[in-house]
């Protein structure tokens, strides 16, 4: 028997949050590769190479547990990773956009509410769930998680506002495309969430097995190759029709070097993707009898590290003062809403061990 630990949980949540809220930055170091040729090196690591290599360190007899997975999990699995394939390519288009902030603002808040109900609704117990001891007080962490994801939201539409005030205008901004694929991309990482849930008798065997925390590695596999194969056939048809593939080749445009250093830091990219999933799984083996939590608080600390990557990256630089004050306070409501979350979850596990 696992003993859980919410406030280790949100720690863990936290390192998965900053993972991912880094992996894109690799790609302002390529060179000479257009975004779908960084776009396939870093989903090779982020959804087959990683994943791979994770659960077989980690779990006990993981291949004989793959061959041996339950069809309809599997599957279910595999196919929901498949539509959130769909919504990683809208994101990382969005980025190209609407900038990097409010791409994970909007994004992000949507996944955060939407990952966190759909399995609720799907798999039962959306009411017991919050009528459990601390549950009042986790539903009020997710509530002001909401509202922070909001106010954050709204420092970004301000800072497009400045920046056209300002003249400082990013090239190819288009924020009605850039919205679109944004909410594609929210909807569709909500269903990511929905994806591992559907593959959890998966990590049961695992768990059975003793892989013990490290049991979610078992099913994160089944849910990633979803993700790989559809954003595989999209990105070498597209790649074929505009003729970047050749841009893997050395001597077309990039020197040995060049190529090499555009791999590692694809790679880099895919790692680091990947990482969020590792210690998402462990933070949500830790939140005991409130794992329905772990989604919305990961987006939430997404959320704040993108955030705080965005600032180091000197992207609110230009603003209005006014703009930074609402930027801030979100931020401040966001990280409340983490201890609160976190704090619920550890009350109500103690509560109901009898501690």
């Amino acid at each position: 028997m696992i003993l859980s630990n919410p406030l280790l949980g949100t720690g863990l949540h936290a390192i998965g949050g900053a993972s991912a809220a880094s992996c894109y930055l690799p790609n302002t170091q390529t060179r000479k590769w257009s975004w779908g040729t960084f776009w396939l090196v870093q989903s090779l690591f982020a959804w087959i190479i990683m994943p791979i290599v994770v659960g077989w360190v980690t779990v006990p007899a993981f291949f004989t547990i793959l061959s041996q997975a339950p069809s309809k999990p599997f599957w279910a699995a595999f196919l929901l990773g498949g539509a959130y394939g769909f919504g990683g390519m809208s994101f990382g288009k969005a980025i190209n956009y609407i900038g990097y902030s409010l791409t994970y603002t909007m994004a992000i808040g949507i996944s955060a509410v939407l990952g966190t109900i759909f399995p609720l609704m799907i798999f039962g117990g959306l009411g017991s769930f919050f009528t459990k001891p601390g549950g009042d007080i986790v539903l009020a962490g997710m509530i002001l998680s909401m509202v922070g994801v909001v106010l954050c939201g709204w420092a970004g539409f301000k800072k497009e506002k400045d920046l056209k005030l300002l003249t400082v205008e990013k090239p190819g901004f288009n924020m009605t495309i850039g919205l679109l694929l944004t909410i594609v991309a929210g909807v569709l990482s909500g269903v990511f969430n929905l994806s591992l849930e559907y593959g959890q008798p998966i990590a049961d065997i695992a768990a059975q097995h003793g892989a013990g925390n490290f049991q979610g590695n078992a099913k994160m596999i089944i849910s990633t190759s979803g993700c790989f194969v559809v954003n595989f056939i999209w990105f070498i048809i597209a790649g074929i029709r505009q003729g970047t593939l050749k841009e893997f080749l050395p001597g077309v445009g990039n020197s040995g070097k060049e190529l090499f250093r555009n791999w590692v830091w694809s790679a880099l990219a895919g790692t680091l993707w990947c990482s969020q999933f590792f210690f998402y799984g462990l933070g949500h083996v830790q939140m005991g009898n409130f794992q329905f939590a772990s989604w919305v608080l990961h987006m939430s600390m997404l959320i704040f590290f993108s955030y705080v990557v965005g600032i180091l990256m000197k992207e609110w630089k230009t603003v209005l003062p006014g703009t930074n004050v609402v930027l801030i306070i979100g931020l401040l409501i966001l990280v409340s809403s983490f201890c609160i979350t976190s704090y619920g979850s550890y009350i109500g596990e103690q509560l109901i061990n009898g501690h």
